[in-house]
């Protein structure tokens, strides 16, 4: 139980009352206010029905609604809800009714602590604050809504690998399978003239999806991938190169549950954190495996991990990890021909939009010269790491954040296109 602020206003205009009046009456008029307040909050001392509503899953950077009803039987009620730092809830609080927007900053497995409740007395003399409740749990996933949205446009037939210029769909197989009209996305190459003269209009070659190949996508979870890239700058929701990676591998998990193959991942630092078999609509399973990481300070085990994709079955071995620092990528290249003589590799990095601006903007003082001096040493660095890789038997792709998902979906469609698993 508490005082409000109209018992407190109150009582201080009683008590101007003893420079007038006998002290005797302004006493009592304030100890009628105080046994007033004390009988206000006992009549509200019975806890509110609460109800809580939210998702029980999130997407990192993708606002959801949470609503808490409060049943006060008529008395003005004030609730408040807190959460971790890693959430962003607006607003926090509201009479009544909280019906906030929350924003997931982080990644990862959240507890959400009960709401609080300010219930005052008819009167408005005295409040009562009731607490306790069920403590929740939110799991915050990689960005799920783009990599539908990816699904969806290779579903549709209509994505297209960013800064690539593409010749018709991506995706096609090469098992012929059925004639069809002519579509305006076709690749010239699909049109089957013999048809087209036979019926007077375009005509087009179907092809059947490959399936049964095997993903794996292999993700660096070491100190190196604890270093931030930028974000949008409207999002204000912090972004690190390994959160980038998982928005591309779960990206790519998903597209191979779409066009029937199997997903597996491996997750490593100095140790496997980490593993999940390709297996036939093994998406989801990885997503939710893998959802949940966060860099470690080790240096990664390049080799280990790729001794667990192992001698089996010919497979699209996607490597997210960080190229930046050279002396850190030597173990990775050394380790890469151990994969690259059986599998399709594929070594994807994010490429910080910071470091490109450093160097496409005209320095305006000493500072900005020197900042860009070290940075293009930093991008030769990078460079050379990837030429490195490449003769390796590697295909390096480097991409900003907010693309690295499609260009890996894009590699891997390619990869299925040229029959390269």
């Amino acid at each position: 139980m508490s005082p409000s602020p109209r018992l407190g206003l109150l009582v201080a205009a009683v008590a101007l009352g003893f420079l007038f009046l006998p002290p005797a009456l302004p006493a009592l008029l304030i100890l009628a206010l105080l046994a007033a307040a004390a009988g206000d909050a006992w009549a509200v001392r019975s806890r509110p029905d609460l109800n809580r509503t939210m998702p029980g899953i999130l997407a990192r950077g993708v606002s959801a609604q949470l609503v808490v009803e409060v049943e006060a039987d008529g008395a003005a009620a004030r609730v408040r809800q807190p959460v971790p730092p890693d959430l962003q809830l607006d607003p926090r609080e509201a009479d009544g009714r909280l019906a906030g927007t929350v924003v997931p900053r982080r990644r990862g497995r959240h507890t959400i602590p009960p709401p609080v409740v300010r219930v005052e007395g008819r009167f408005g003399l005295g409040r009562v604050h009731h607490g306790g409740g069920d403590v929740a749990e939110v799991l915050v996933y990689p960005d799920m809504p783009a990599a539908h949205r990816l699904v969806t446009s290779v579903r549709q037939g209509r994505f297209r690998d960013p800064g690539v210029l593409t010749r018709g769909p991506l995706g096609l197989g090469t098992d012929f399978e059925s004639i069809r009209d002519y579509l305006p996305d076709d690749d010239i190459r699909q049109v089957n003239w013999r048809a087209t003269a036979r019926t007077g209009r375009p005509m087009s070659n179907q092809y059947r999806v490959e399936q049964d190949r095997n993903v794996i996508c292999c993700i660096d979870a070491g100190r190196l991938m604890a270093a931030p890239v930028s974000a949008d700058p409207g999002s204000g929701v912090p972004l690190t190169r390994l959160d980038a990676a998982l928005d591309a591998a779960v990206a790519v998990v998903l597209v191979a549950d779409e066009i029937g193959d199997q997903a597996g991942a491996i997750a490593f630092d100095n140790d496997v954190r980490r593993r999940l078999t390709p297996r036939r609509r093994g998406g989801q399973a990885v997503v939710s495996a893998i959802f949940d990481l966060e860099p470690t300070t080790a240096d990664s085990d390049y080799e280990l991990a790729f001794r667990q994709v192992g001698g089996g079955k010919r497979s699209l071995v996607i490597v997210f990890t960080d190229l930046l620092e050279e002396g850190a990528a030597r173990s990775l290249v050394e380790a890469v021909p151990v994969l690259a003589r059986r599998h399709h590799v594929v070594v994807a990095s994010v490429r910080d939009p910071d470091l490109d601006r450093a160097v496409r903007t005209p320095p305006a003082e000493v500072r900005d010269v020197l900042a860009a001096s070290v940075v293009v040493e930093a991008l030769d660095a990078r460079a050379r790491v990837a030429a490195q890789l490449t003769r390796a038997g590697a295909q390096v792709l480097e991409a900003p954040p907010d693309t690295l998902a499609a260009a890996c979906v894009g590699a891997y469609l390619r990869a299925k296109a040229r029959s390269r698993l």
